[in-house]
């Protein structure tokens, strides 16, 4: 009888371990819109965040919970965000963030939330809203985001500021 138990034991020590590895590969996931790469170049305490659309650069700063967390362990992040409504666009994770939505009651120009658990949505227009999002953080200084973000999809890069 001790044997099938020790036996069991063991397998379940393995699973765990096995599910503690980690690589260090560069690429961590594809879809068919975005490559997700991961080459750890800032510092991932940094609150700062560099978004790249076109030929723009806009600084945003980032808030300090969870769902950012989760965030940040996916930079640096190249995805193909689709337009939706005239004001604002969106990009599908292909796995949920941690989420802790709640109702802002008006969305602004420059805003970077989370819908659901796994629509990442920057905002590029003012508005009332009655949806609720969790808070990313918000871009600082917004002139230029309308034109930089266009009528259609647009390619974004998201990355960490370094500290410096």
């Amino acid at each position: 009888m001790k044997q099938p138990l020790s036996i069991f034991l063991t397998l379940i020590i393995f699973f765990i371990g096995s599910m503690a590895c980690k690589t260090d590969d560069n690429i961590i996931g594809r879809d068919e819109d975005a490559f997700i790469t991961h080459n750890d170049p800032a510092d991932s305490t940094s609150s700062r965040l560099r978004i790249k659309i076109g030929s723009q650069a806009f600084t945003a700063t980032l808030l300090d919970n969870p769902t950012v967390t989760a965030f940040k362990a996916k930079l640096p992040l190249t995805v193909s965000m689709s337009e939706l409504n005239g004001n604002e666009k969106l990009y599908n994770f292909p796995s949920n963030l941690p989420a802790n939505a709640s109702n802002p009651g008006n969305i602004r120009n420059g805003d970077l939330m989370l819908y659901g658990s796994n629509v990442l949505v920057l905002f590029y227009k003012s508005f009332p809203t009655q949806y609720s999002y969790t808070r990313l953080g918000r871009i600082d200084d917004t002139a230029g985001l309308d034109a930089a973000v266009g009528t259609g999809n647009v390619t974004v890069t998201f990355e960490l500021e370094s500290k410096k």
